[in-house]
């Protein structure tokens, strides 16, 4: 499985169409804007609009309560 970079973090487990069709997705919902580098290999960068940084006080309320749950149930 191919490793992806975002902000400097490794992201692991999902194929290159998969997150191509999600980050497409939130482009389309105007979460990220998405800018295309004519250069070979071609090279995408993706940022996250005004819009996308309003979720990112829910996304991180969910990702502290999995952290909570994963604790309460034995988990790493």
């Amino acid at each position: 499985m191919p490793e992806f970079e975002f902000e400097g973090q490794t992201l692991q487990g999902i194929s290159h169409k998969m997150l191509t069709q999600h980050l497409r997705e939130l482009e389309q919902h105007g979460l990220l804007t998405r800018t295309v580098h004519p250069v070979v290999p071609p090279h995408v960068d993706y940022a996250i609009t005004p819009l996308g940084r309003t979720t990112v006080p829910a996304i991180e309320a969910l990702r502290t309560w999995g952290a909570l749950y994963r604790r309460r149930r034995g988990g790493a």
